[in-house]
């Protein structure tokens, strides 16, 4: 469904801050602003930038209902994890959606890539380990600080699976990071668990203003 060419172009292996995934001059541990204010998640893995072709098949795949394309974008994704050559986390889990917003769209796109890439590591994926019970504000229609706000306590580790998640190295996947905003405060409700390692898993992220490349 994706063509060589295509992810050959777009897709093509970047420098990063292994600790964002931010674009950088060079592959580095941290850059400045993780040193500044490092992230709740040791590592992120991004797959490609936030930006032509992929901008429009995310959007296709998020908000039109072709959920036939996560197998195609699922693959990306893994094409970018084994060459980074992570190691298999205990859980793959996806970004909850609000339930609300779960009706709305028939679907969670995070889980549909989350289920897809476990698949292809041989590691389980768990969609029942952390909820978002809370509905809130369609993030593209916030500013960053609206956005900070609004993802305050806005996930929480299922009372089940609280003693699941002590000591475990979790992957937390979705599909596209802008703010960051969503995967950070997921992330905090897994390391207050107890997790031990966590890694976020991304199809495709925002660059900033100031990224290299």
């Amino acid at each position: 469904m994706l063509c060589g060419d295509c992810i050959a172009q777009f897709a093509a292996p970047a420098p990063r801050c292994e600790r964002c995934g931010e674009r950088t001059g060079s592959a580095t541990p941290a850059c400045g602003t993780c040193l500044a204010d490092p992230p709740p998640f040791d590592a992120c893995r991004v797959a490609c930038d936030y930006g032509f072709p992929w901008d429009r098949l995310i959007g296709e795949f998020k908000f039109g209902s072709h959920v036939e394309l996560a197998m195609a974008l699922a693959g990306l994704m893994l094409r970018a994890l084994r060459a980074s050559q992570v190691e298999r986390p205990d859980g793959v889990l996806p970004i909850p959606l609000a339930p609300r917003r779960l009706a709305e769209r028939g679907y969670n796109q995070a889980w549909e890539l989350a289920r897809r890439v476990a698949r292809g590591l041989d590691c389980p994926a768990r969609a029942e380990v952390l909820q978002r019970p809370l509905e809130g504000a369609y993030q593209a229609e916030l500013t960053l600080a609206q956005r900070r706000a609004a993802m305050r306590g806005a996930f929480i580790v299922a009372p089940a699976q609280r003693s699941w998640v002590v000591g475990r190295r979790l992957a937390l996947v979705d599909d596209a990071m802008t703010s960051g905003e969503p995967l950070r405060e997921a992330a905090a409700s897994l390391r207050r668990a107890g997790a031990s390692r966590i890694e976020a898993w991304v199809l495709a992220r925002t660059p900033s203003p100031t990224a290299v490349g």
